[in-house]
This record gives C-alpha cells, sequence and structure tokens, in this order.
C-alpha cells in the first residue's frame, strides 16, 4: 500500500496534460536556455583592453589632478601613526589631525626643497667640466669609428644625448621643478581637506566593514602595505645614500652631501633610481680623479645596492611590495608615462593600489597573483583547499 502512491507520484507528471500553447512555451524556453550566445574569448579580452586603455587615458588627462591627490593620500597614509599615537595620549582628535598635516606638509617642503637643491648643485658642478665632457664624447664616438662604425652617423644618432642636451636636460629638471607651484598648490590643498577628515576615518571603515567587510580588508591591507613600503624605503634608502657618500668621501669625490641627497631622493624611484643617482658622482669622479676612481664608485655603488636593496631590504618590506621585479619595471613605464615624472614616484603605490583593490579583494582574480606575485607560493592554495 505505501509503494503505490509514490509510483503514482512518480509517473503523475507524464499524464499532466499541455495545451498546444504551454507546449511551444516550454520548448522556446528549453532551446533559448540551450542555445544562448556566450562571448567569446577573444572579444572578451578586447573589451577589456579597451577598457584599461580609456581608464588609463582618462588618467592621463587628469593627471595633473589624480596624481597630486594620490601622493598626498600616500603621504597622510605613512603619517596616520601620528594620528592614532596622539589620539592615545588623549590629544584632542583636531589638535592631532592638525598636528599630523603639518607633519605631512615640513616632509613635503623639505622633500622639494632637497630636489631643487641638488639638482642645481648638480647641473653648476657638471657644467664646469663642459670641455671634458665634450672631449669624452668626440673620443669614445672616434674609438667607435675603429670598429667600423661610422662616425657621422654615430654623431646624427647620438645627437639626443650630446653633452650640451645632457646638461641642458638637467637644467630643465631645475626650472621644471620651479614650475611646479600648481602641482604644489593641488597637494597643500589636498592635505588640508584630507586632515578635516582624519576624525571621521574610523568610523567611516567601521560602517564599511559592516557592509562590505571584504572590500574594507582589502583597503585595510593596502594602508598597511603601503605605510610600511614608504617607512622601509625611507629607512634603507637613507642607509644606502649614507654609506654611498662615506665611499666618495674616502676617495675624495667634490660634493658627497650633494650625491648623499640625490641618493636618497632617486632611491623613491624603483628599478632606474638608482641608476639616476650613481651617474652624476661616476662622471665627477672620472673628471676630477680618473677612470679607476670612476669606476671604484660604479662598483660601490652596485655592491651596495645589491646588498641592501636587493638582499635585506625585500625581507623587512615583506608583503609591502608583494610584485615581480619584471612587474615593477612596467609599472615604472606605466604610471611615468600616465602621471608623468610624479608618476616614477608613485609607480609602486599606483600598482599596489590596483592590485590590493581589483585583485586581492575578488577571489575570482586570485589566480592573477600567480603572475605578478613575488612569492607564488604564498597564494597557491592550500592542500586542505583541494
Amino acid at each position: 500500500m505505501s509503494d503505490k502512491p509514490t509510483d503514482e507520484a512518480v509517473e503523475a507528471p507524464q499524464d499532466v496534460d499541455l495545451d498546444e500553447g504551454d507546449v511551444v512555451d516550454t520548448i522556446d524556453h528549453t532551446e533559448a536556455v540551450a542555445v544562448r550566445p556566450s562571448i567569446p574569448a577573444l572579444v572578451t579580452a578586447v573589451i577589456v583592453v579597451a577598457a584599461i586603455a580609456l581608464t588609463l587615458g582618462l588618467l592621463q588627462d587628469l593627471s595633473s589632478i589624480i596624481a597630486p591627490i594620490f601622493l598626498t593620500l600616500n603621504l597622510l597614509i605613512a603619517a596616520f601613526p601620528i594620528y592614532t599615537w596622539l589620539v592615545a595620549k588623549r590629544c584632542p582628535r583636531l589638535v592631532a589631525s592638525l598636528v599630523t598635516g603639518l607633519a605631512v606638509f615640513v616632509v613635503l617642503i623639505l622633500g622639494l626643497a632637497a630636489i631643487v637643491w641638488s639638482v642645481t648643485k648638480m647641473v653648476q658642478t657638471l657644467s664646469g667640466y663642459t670641455d671634458q665632457f665634450v672631449a669624452m664624447y668626440e673620443q669614445s664616438i672616434a674609438w667607435l669609428g675603429q670598429f667600423g662604425f661610422d662616425e657621422s652617423s654615430l654623431l646624427n644618432s647620438l645627437k639626443s644625448i650630446s653633452p650640451s642636451s645632457v646638461l641642458d636636460f638637467a637644467g630643465g629638471l631645475v626650472s621644471g621643478t620651479s614650475a611646479a607651484s600648481a602641482m604644489i598648490v593641488v597637494i597643500i590643498v589636498m592635505i588640508v581637506f584630507m586632515v578635516m577628515d582624519l576624525p571621521s576615518v574610523g568610523e567611516r571603515l567601521r560602517v564599511t566593514q559592516h557592509l562590505h567587510p571584504r572590500f574594507t580588508n582589502s583597503i585595510t591591507a593596502f594602508v598597511t602595505g603601503i605605510r610600511r613600503y614608504w617607512l622601509v624605503t625611507t629607512v634603507f634608502g637613507l642607509i644606502v645614500a649614507l654609506l654611498d657618500g662615506v665611499v666618495l668621501l674616502i676617495l675624495g669625490v667634490s660634493l658627497p652631501l650633494v650625491w648623499i641627497v640625490l641618493a636618497f631622493i632617486t632611491n623613491y624611484i624603483p628599478n632606474v633610481g638608482f641608476v639616476i643617482g650613481l651617474v652624476p658622482p661616476a662622471l665627477l669622479a672620472l673628471f676630477e680623479k680618473g677612470p679607476v676612481t670612476a669606476l671604484i664608485v660604479v662598483i660601490a655603488y652596485c655592491v651596495l645596492n645589491f646588498l641592501i636593496q636587493s638582499l635585506i631590504q625585500p625581507k623587512f618590506t615583506g608583503d609591502a611590495v608583494g610584485i615581480t621585479p619584471t612587474v615593477s619595471f612596467i609599472s615604472l613605464l606605466l604610471w611615468a608615462w600616465v602621471f608623468g615624472a610624479l608618476g616614477a614616484l608613485i609607480a609602486l603605490p599606483a600598482t599596489l593600489a590596483v592590485k590590493a583593490l581589483l585583485i586581492d579583494s575578488d577571489p575570482r582574480l586570485r589566480w592573477v597573483n600567480a603572475f605578478i606575485s613575488n612569492e607564488p607560493e604564498a597564494i597557491a592554495p592550500k592542500p586542505s583547499e583541494g
């Protein structure tokens, strides 16, 4: 008796009468589901690339606004522990915000003054060796001519890096830095408004943590990584610059303080900053002391940079710069193209922002880290995860 209702229940759908319209609707719905078109992978890739290109073009058009704002955000993130420390000491939040903003402003002014001073001294010093520079340039062309190269063709090809053009470019850095008043104004204004928002940052994060915890966790990880990046880069950049200065003092190269400041500033530019900080003192050592001293300077700079910034610094940086050297260099080229000279300074933070907010926050894009992370084993699924 108990099996009969079950059989009837199973066979009941086969006995249900359907109207002609119901049958047609069912067939149409089934066919629609079965033949639902899917976008080809190539079309998807083209759409994604086009969207990225459009976004980068928009950022480039607005670079005079976005780049200073992002730099200001980075500076305030790095200085935020000052605010939290003052608040923990029962300092009024408004006063703590003002002190934090003042610290960022002082660092900004000191950094700009150091850039102007070091580049000005460099141009003035190297300009006194123009004749030696020209003679060395011509000797190099003649030396290459001995190997079968056409000297006139070499001169035309290397015209853009002739001694006069190099000095003109260095001088243009000074005028370009001095003409950056609009950017400085944007940064100062943004410091003022962001300082006003500091007291409410904690409450805003609590709200977003409740509504969108995954996105908030990504923001928190980005902030922690950015703060660690600026701190570690500053400390180790200062160590390398001071050691470079000691080498220059021992060798008797002029203006060691200038080269210390230049090495410290260019330390913030990934990959190529080291070369920018090396070339001027190496040229000066060549003009003043000869090729042996210049070679010693190059070797000392390379050894110190490799030992400290390539072997020791990454152990302290940790996940703050969790990208491969190749991705780091591509980031430098990309953001320098988008934001100009300031893009070279904020290249790594910009890439870390994209990585944290668009890749790390989405589990479906976790696989991308296998290609851009410097520690792919850290993001690989554990055996328990299948």
